[in-house]
């Protein structure tokens, strides 16, 4: 299971560490691709043949459906580890999450998300000041 919280660097040749600890769930391939809210989306090879199985379910008839594929899809990138367990992140991933020098990379169960440090931070602080009212919510959907 992918959890927890890392910060990391960016290399000046576009090369992400993946924390030891993650690696090898992860896998020596994987797949990088556009999140949402502004992060980068990184699944091992089985999670994302499972994610994007269920996206090509998706019918192509209606326009949320198509943008969805088209977001997730089309900016994918098979990477690959290297011996010191980084990747690289081509430029217009990195361009669409803005990422900057100093990253964050949060463990999501089936996925890790890549962020910039700050735009990380402003985000998370945003959810611990909606936490109730997000629990709220979850209790009624009955997940907790």
């Amino acid at each position: 299971m992918l959890v927890g919280e890392y910060t990391h660097t960016i290399d000046a040749k576009k090369r992400l560490a993946i924390p030891s600890k993650l690696r090898k769930e992860i896998g020596d391939r994987a797949v990088l691709t556009r999140g949402l809210d502004g992060c980068l989306f990184l699944f091992s090879m089985k999670e994302w043949e499972i994610f994007a199985e269920k996206i090509g379910q998706l019918s192509f008839v209606q326009r949320d459906t198509r943008e969805f594929k088209r977001i997730f899809l089309s900016g994918a990138s098979e990477v690959e580890t290297d011996q010191l367990g980084r990747i690289l992140i081509p430029d217009y991933l990195k361009n669409y999450a803005q990422l900057g020098k100093k990253i964050v990379i949060a463990g999501l169960f089936n996925r890790l998300e890549i962020w910039d440090f700050e735009k990380w931070e402003a985000h998370k602080k945003g959810l611990e000041n909606q936490a109730d009212k997000i629990a709220e919510k979850m209790g009624e959907m009955g997940i907790i």
